[in-house]
């Protein structure tokens, strides 16, 4: 489940990027050229840090981001983003590794960011340090936790993106409190995203999908009336019914099951119906199935 969610809150940073800028970084439309978009090197990261591809999981929650300042001239900067629910002992330094490599290889501007989804117990690092005869280094970056503002303060803000920041929230919650009160908590989010008008169809669409993956509750009725509710607020039943579909051929009910029960005709099947209902690229195909990009690319093949 903690690898899903991982991917899934990836997915959600990367939709939802130029909130993302807005919430961390309060002078982002003056600094960065949004309108221009961005280009999210997982490539070049991994290219950087091969040990983050031996040991596995941890990949999954790097981000790399390349952005463009508003400034009109060629100059780009590059946000790195941490994903972390538990803080190791090493984290700052790991941070900083990541600070000299990216810059030794790219020599531009790098703004780090550490967000942090664990429980509020877990520390919250914001710098390295080292010191040895008369040679000092302080590297200091970015750091937040995702219990830094209450559910009050998210709901309340018009950045979308905080919304992201609440399911995180309720996410932990999960095996916690009664699946009733999960529930409300993810009908309020939908609620609110919806009412924002922040958004076009396919990005509800999508938030939606991950709203009810993210925040996975086993009960059908309780599942069932979600679908009801959010059909009201949108006067679309076919908007649910496209959900239910990639939910039902996807993380809630196809891959869990079929990786575990090491199908290969099933896994095949899932990867076909990611191909087909959602945008996911092979990569992230191949990592929530839990098998090669090759793979992936002979289904995908398969298809045409």
């Amino acid at each position: 489940m903690r690898k899903k969610n991982d991917i899934l809150l990836k997915s959600a940073f990367e939709e939802a990027f130029s909130d993302l800028l807005r919430f961390f970084f309060e002078n982002a439309d003056t600094v960065f050229d949004l309108d221009r978009g961005f280009e999210f090197m997982d490539k070049e990261l991994t290219e950087l840090f091969p040990e983050l591809e031996k040991k596995g999981g941890s990949r999954f929650v790097d981000m790399l981001v390349k952005t463009f300042l508003i400034t009109g001239t060629e100059e780009w900067i590059l946000i790195h983003i941490e994903i972390q629910d538990e803080v190791t002992e090493n984290f700052p330094q790991r941070m900083f590794q990541y600070y000299y490599r990216i810059l030794d290889r790219f020599e531009v501007e790098i703004a780090a960011l550490a967000v942090f989804t664990g429980n509020k117990s877990h520390k919250r690092p914001a710098e390295y340090k080292k010191s040895f005869l008369g040679t000092n280094i302080t590297y200091e970056y970015n750091s937040y936790h995702i219990l830094e503002h209450t559910g009050e303060q998210l709901l309340a803000m018009k950045n979308p993106f905080a919304l992201i920041v609440l399911a995180a929230q309720k996410a932990l919650l999960t095996g916690k409190v009664p699946e009733e009160e999960l529930a409300e908590g993810r009908l309020t989010i939908a609620r609110a995203l919806i009412i924002s008008k922040r958004y076009d169809k396919e990005k509800i669409r999508r938030f939606l999908f991950f709203l009810k993956t993210f925040i996975h509750i086993e009960n059908h009725e309780l599942n069932s009336n979600f679908d009801r509710q959010v059909e009201l607020l949108t006067g679309k039943e076919k908007v649910m019914g496209i959900i239910e579909t990639i939910k039902m051929l996807t993380l809630e009910e196809g891959i869990e099951q079929g990786i575990e029960q090491g199908e290969q005709k099933k896994t095949h099947e899932i990867v076909k119906n990611l191909l087909l209902n959602t945008n996911f690229d092979i990569a992230k195909i191949a990592a929530l199935t839990n098998t090669s990009e090759s793979f992936v690319e002979e289904v995908q093949k398969d298809l045409h």
